[in-house]
């Protein structure tokens, strides 16, 4: 059974950083693209940042130069390393597992960006 734990939010003030990890289980890691999206209060869930089985990479805009991710197949984990971090960071963020129609999702973990 599939399984993906997100772990690493928390509290930080404006300018901090954060590191999320997206720890794998019951899937062949290597194979997935994997995702970090985020859902605020009252908003859609919207895509942060991608990985690609290949270890491709993509990002939102509103991210971009401040947000990196990466993949440790050895250790079947996602990471999503936040720098520079803004009060409208602050969002649940979910790990999002994909492999053609295939898509599993963690349970999330908050990331509170406030002074």
């Amino acid at each position: 059974q599939a399984q993906l734990v997100e772990s690493g939010g928390g509290l930080v003030q404006p300018g901090g950083s954060l590191r999320l990890s997206c720890a794998a289980s019951g899937i062949i890691f290597s194979r997935y693209a994997m995702g970090w999206y985020r859902q605020a209060p009252g908003q859609q869930r919207e895509l942060v940042a991608h990985i690609t089985s290949g270890s491709s990479t993509n990002y939102a805009d509103s991210v971009k130069g401040r947000f990196t991710i990466s993949r440790d197949n050895a250790k079947n984990t996602v990471y999503l390393h936040m720098n520079s971090l803004k009060t409208e960071d602050t969002a649940v963020y979910y790990c999002n597992a994909k492999l053609i129609l295939i898509n599993y999702w963690g349970q999330g973990t908050q990331v509170t960006v406030s002074s």
